[in-house]
């Protein structure tokens, strides 16, 4: 099924369905805590005030819903979803401080239940990111949501910044393919030039794409869609987003799911460890599996210690001499870790991560690890880019406050490399993503606790890359005594739904009949 995935440093999407659909080659056959930062970043913004009430203009607006054209360019592109899709915009404050002001549209696509007289109300999705376009996730993954889509409208949205809702765009596809080029003595320019593009494109919607925003577009979304409170299923970013919408609406938190969580309690620096210690778990899980299936064909040898040296000599190398590809374009180094990082999601695509290392180790080219990082980073067979990137820096540098320095990275250097020689130093300079950006961050973490709200379901898999099984529990506790059942599943991958059969039958009952587990409940 489709899963979305969470980017090192931050989050974007891609399912695994698409990167089974990468024209890979068959190269292959045959079956530490972190040390203390100084005082160099600035404090958290002040918490906003209250948003005024929104006037009736928007809270009574009606979508003018009609077939669904074909995914744009920024969304993604592709086909059109097809009959029974439905599209439509909705009108939102550009900046919740003034509602009586201008406004952005956001872009909406559902599909109605399909057993009309057994309807409970819509259910909104978030596939994840920050930077995921609903609008084209959610027809593709709509196969695995079918027992849903029997008694709830099936929707979801591109949140603002995002695919066709007031885009953020940086650099261009031309830009984005060169990349940032050699490593200079300072990690910060290719940053500085990717901020000043975001800036000199987007400045006036960058100060309003934070996920407070978006929560509170959520709520604008219920009463538009005639709900009396939000049924919600969020993944991976979702799970932050729908955190906030619950503690900035606890009173209108409907029958909701978390799936892949993000841990509420961690900020840049203990994420990025995290995400560390969680893709190089799952790196060498893949390893035993290579070696397992493969045996002496395996390109990463007969143990985790062996592999972890043979992809750091295939990195160096490649740092200092990318590889040939049949497009003409070349495989770098963060390329590479990209593709590498981009097969751990799923048990489904560890055979695709085989191959590429198999073709870059024994043929020297890098076909394969080029072509899953291109539909990871969005790029499509036409050479355009989709705009998760930009959207994912920009909804994530809203969010956080705290802003490092090149000292600060320099001191976490060793610490992301003992949590991960293969993905540690690369994680460590995404610490800088934030460092220059012109809009201040609001916090260091999101706020979450929801009290009074209805339960909330929130699962987490023991072998997840991207969000760490931890990050459930401790979310399912920030979200508050009451609120948070905590489901934990034991098996691989970002995100359980449609992947497990415990988990998944625990989710259907609580959507569809309100039964919840009981809070510490384990699927085997």
């Amino acid at each position: 099924m489709p899963h979305p995935i969470r980017r090192p440093a931050r989050t974007a999407v891609l399912t695994a369905a698409a990167l089974l659909a990468v024209p890979v080659l068959a190269a292959c056959d045959g079956g530490g805590a972190p040390a203390a930062l100084g005082p160099s970043a600035p404090a958290s913004a002040p918490a906003a005030a209250p948003p005024a009430a929104l006037p009736a203009a928007l809270t009574g607006q009606k979508p003018d819903w009609a077939p669904c054209p074909a995914p744009s360019a920024a969304q993604g592109g592709g086909k059109a979803p097809g009959a029974g899709w439905e599209c439509a915009t909705m009108k939102a404050p550009l900046d919740y401080a003034k509602p009586d002001g201008e406004t952005l549209d956001v872009a909406l696509i559902r599909k109605k239940a399909t057993d009309a007289g057994k309807r409970i109300g819509s259910l909104v999705y978030n596939f994840g990111g920050p930077g995921a376009s609903g609008v084209r996730t959610l027809p593709h993954a709509a196969k695995d949501y079918e027992k849903l889509g029997a008694v709830y409208d099936l929707v979801s949205f591109d949140p603002r910044g995002v695919g066709n809702t007031a885009p953020v765009i940086c650099l261009d596809d031309k830009a984005l393919d060169e990349g940032p080029g050699p490593a200079g003595d300072n990690p910060l320019d290719a940053v500085r030039t990717y901020t000043q593009a975001c800036e000199r494109n987007s400045a006036k919607v960058l100060p309003h794409v934070g996920t407070a925003d978006t929560a509170r577009d959520m709520d604008l979304m219920r009463q538009v869609l005639g709900d009396a409170r939000l049924n919600y299923f969020g993944i991976s970013y979702g799970t932050q987003l729908g955190g906030v919408y619950a503690h900035l609406f606890p009173k209108n938190v409907g029958r909701t799911v978390f799936d892949a969580v993000v841990d509420p309690t961690s900020d840049e620096l203990q994420a990025g460890l995290g995400q560390a210690k969680g893709f190089q778990l799952a790196l060498e899980h893949a390893m035993e599996f290579c070696r397992d299936k493969y045996a002496a064909k395996c390109p990463t040898g007969a143990d985790t210690a062996e592999g972890n040296r043979r992809i750091a000599e295939l990195l160096e190398k490649l740092e200092k001499q990318p590889a040939p590809t049949k497009s003409g374009r070349k495989l770098t180094s963060d390329t590479a870790l990209t593709g590498i990082a981009a097969t751990l999601y799923d048990k489904q695509t560890w055979d695709y991560l085989v191959q590429g290392l198999f073709e870059l180790r024994q043929l020297g080219t890098g076909n394969n690890l080029l072509a899953i990082a291109d539909a990871y980073g969005g790029r499509g067979q036409d050479g355009r880019y989709d705009n998760t990137d930009a959207a994912h820096t920009a909804i994530g540098c809203a969010d956080t406050g705290r802003r490092y320095t090149v000292d600060d990275m320099r001191a976490q250097e060793s610490a992301f490399r003992s949590a991960s020689p293969v993905f540690g130093p690369s994680l460590a300079k995404g610490l800088l993503v934030c460092t220059d950006w012109p809009v201040r961050g609001t916090s260091d973490r999101p706020q979450v606790a929801a009290e009074g709200a209805a339960p909330i379901l929130v699962v987490g898999n023991t072998g997840d890359p991207a969000t760490p099984v931890e990050g459930a529990k401790r979310m399912a506790d920030a979200l508050g005594r009451g609120v948070g059942v905590n489901l934990t599943v034991k098996g691989e991958g970002h995100g359980v739904y449609g992947n497990d059969t415990c988990a998944t039958k625990a989710i259907d009952s609580f959507l569809v009949d309100g039964s919840a587990p009981a809070d510490g409940t384990t699927c085997p």
